[in-house]
């Protein structure tokens, strides 16, 4: 996967991304920001690691956060669909994860929930679970695989 496709593929597209970034603090906006260039694309970030930051910033609802909890599939859509909202972008990508250490017997360490929004085009949510990794190689596998979905939602979409 490939930050600067991603960029291209959203310049040719003329689609600006935004990122809704929870246990990654910031690692997918990190990623394509380094790409010179990126701002006529990167729209804007989101990092939203406590549920407060979810409903203020993203308008995560405080019931989705008490049904499913934060680490789940229904705050991942609402996180991707916040940032959309709440930004000019095209397509937002969302994670909220389990990093570790720890993680419980119903939320283990390296489950990660993801949302990709799209305007025009209904959210898709996935849960992929990592393992227990070790924090930081959990976070990355989390950042590229966010980049990965990226990169398929406009690798799709080319020639639609």
């Amino acid at each position: 996967m490939s930050e600067v496709r991603i960029l291209a593929a959203a310049r040719a597209q003329g689609a600006r991304i935004a990122t809704a970034e929870s246990c990654t603090g910031g690692l997918v906006a990190a990623a394509l920001t380094e790409i010179p260039g990126a701002s006529d694309v990167f729209e804007r970030g989101f990092v939203t690691y406590s549920n407060a930051a979810k409903e203020a910033m993203l308008g995560v609802s405080a019931a989705t956060l008490a049904a499913h909890g934060a680490v789940s599939e229904p705050v991942a859509r609402e996180m991707a669909e916040g940032a959309l909202a709440r930004s000019l972008a095209d397509l937002a990508v969302s994670i909220t994860g389990i990093a570790g250490p720890g993680g419980s017997e119903f939320k283990p360490e390296g489950r990660v929930c993801f949302g990709l929004a799209r305007k025009g085009a209904p959210t898709r949510v996935e849960t992929v679970e990592f393992g227990a990794l070790g924090r930081s190689a959990v976070r990355a596998a989390a950042r590229d695989h966010a980049l990965g979905l990226l990169e398929a939602a406009l690798g799709a979409s080319e020639g639609a």
